[in-house]
């Protein structure tokens, strides 16, 4: 409606030469690529209305309506940003966080990996295949998912084996060991901590959304 008040989302641009991606400072997860900064942002405000599932699952205030994208940094991207992956600190993330700010992270992580599960237990164990004839299937996509969450941890200082994603059992105790990783977010790590919480749900919900994607003929 005219004159309604539009959200502010603080967002930050990493930008490499192939590849630029805009992340939501404040909603872990919700992170989108594109050619450049343009289309990053496109590609983040188009993806607004399927992100809003993770907060609904996290049971925290998504804004609704029109919003606002405020780029609060631009970051120098690297060999893994023109890969496919956001792979630069930002300096926001390195700032402490209140226990407050850190149990709402913790949570919009766990959305991520709820959301994902419930993607991966609808979805067929063969996906349908790229334009090329590529892609994975389900049950190694999700593995691709747990084995790159190991080495996140290892960020973090959080060091384990990658489970079997078919043992539910093994995956939480895995997913709640990085969790208490992030019950400390101001350590000094190789990572900062929000920024490994990034990684990580990006990551879920990227994969999340590709199962989804692929899994209609």
């Amino acid at each position: 409606m005219p004159g309604e008040a539009k959200t502010k989302i603080r967002v930050y641009l990493e930008v490499g030469g192939k590849r630029t991606f805009a992340s939501a400072a404040d909603w872990p997860g919700w992170c989108r690529s594109g050619n450049d900064e343009r289309a990053a942002l496109d590609a983040l405000a188009a993806s607004a209305p399927r992100y809003a599932a993770v907060p609904k699952l996290a049971r925290i205030p998504f804004p609704a309506g029109a919003k606002v994208f405020e780029v609060v940094e631009r970051l120098p991207g690297n060999a893994t940003t023109d890969f496919g992956a956001p792979g630069i600190p930002a300096d926001g993330e390195t700032k402490p966080l209140t226990p407050q700010q850190a149990a709402r992270m913790r949570k919009l992580v766990e959305a991520c990996w709820a959301y994902l599960d419930h993607v991966v237990a609808k979805a067929p164990p063969s996906l349908r295949k790229g334009p090329r004839g590529g892609g994975r299937d389900r049950d190694v996509m999700f593995d691709h998912v747990l084995g790159a969450e190991m080495e996140y941890g290892k960020g973090i200082g959080v060091r384990q084996k990658q489970p079997d994603g078919r043992d539910k059992v093994a995956v939480h105790a895995f997913r709640k060991a990085i969790l208490e990783g992030f019950d400390y977010p101001n350590r000094a790590e190789k990572w900062p901590i929000p920024y490994a919480a990034r990684r990580t749900a990006w990551h879920a919900i990227d994969h999340a959304w590709e199962i989804e994607d692929r899994s209609s003929p």
